[in-house]
């Protein structure tokens, strides 16, 4: 019994261990970005923060980075969305909330609508942050950018069914996202946020989340039946369609080259 005790004190100490240094981490990448203005010093704390992927052997060093990759986006993001909305700071604590909740709440959960949700909203976010600080950039890094970013989220979603061809899906799936990229870097529109300065909401951000609820829907009735039913996948296809018929044609006006 007092073996159980002791067990018990060392879990709950562990847990608030966790929970104070990972608070620790989103006030110091808050406080960072505010004082000094700069993406990178937030970057570098993300990258520091991960010091435990590479603390193994060098030959599992990519077997852990592609397991973290969505949680790494997600960081990144988070430091994009922070420096963007400078000078904000209203915007700036509710992005820091949200980014607890993920660390937290959300990072942690292993079930697969979990790692679906995890895989959703790393795509959205990566996407948006990608397209917030590249109006300007090389075509082709964005091209890169959102293959990877496009990648590690299908793969991350694929994991958790077991796929075993979860590799080649992933990859065809990044192919088609990078090729939507290139097209909509020529044609980006972006929506305003009020109160959230040089944050914008993409185009291509929810016109690509709406593909990939389409995509997971299609392939969990693949799962669930062997075969894809009609059943399962027509309110999803209406839905997400829909949505993106009615941005293309009524809300395609702001640029996010305004930024």
């Amino acid at each position: 019994m007092d073996f159980l005790k002791v067990v018990k004190r060392r879990t709950v100490f562990s847990e608030l261990t966790y929970i104070v240094l990972n608070l620790g981490l989103v006030i110091a990448i808050l406080s960072v970005v505010i004082v000094t203005g700069s993406l990178i010093p937030g970057i570098l704390l993300v990258l520091m923060s991960k010091w435990r992927i590479l603390a193994v052997r060098p030959r599992y060093w990519i077997a852990n980075i592609t397991v973290n990759t969505v949680d790494i986006i997600v960081s990144i993001s988070y430091v994009v969305l922070l420096f963007a909305a400078n000078g904000y700071i209203l915007a700036q604590l509710f992005i820091a909330v949200l980014y607890t909740i993920w660390i937290l709440i959300l990072k942690p959960r292993s079930s697969r609508k979990y790692i679906i949700l995890q895989a959703l909203i790393a795509l959205f976010l990566g996407i948006t942050a990608l397209s917030i600080i590249s109006y300007n950039w090389p075509v082709f890094m964005v091209v890169i950018i959102t293959w990877i970013i496009a990648y590690s989220s299908m793969k991350h979603m694929l994991d958790s069914y077991d796929e075993t061809h979860a590799h080649f899906f992933s990859l065809l799936w990044a192919l088609i996202l990078a090729e939507l990229s290139w097209l909509i870097y020529h044609w980006m529109i972006a929506y305003s946020i009020p109160g959230a300065g040089d944050i914008k909401l993409p185009q291509v951000s929810i016109i690509m989340l709406a593909l990939f609820f389409v995509t997971e829907r299609i392939y969990n009735s693949y799962s669930r039946h062997g075969s894809i039913r009609l059943g399962d996948i027509v309110l999803p296809i209406i839905l997400s369609f829909s949505i993106i018929l009615v941005l293309l044609l009524f809300f395609s006006e702001i640029s996010i080259n305004t930024l």
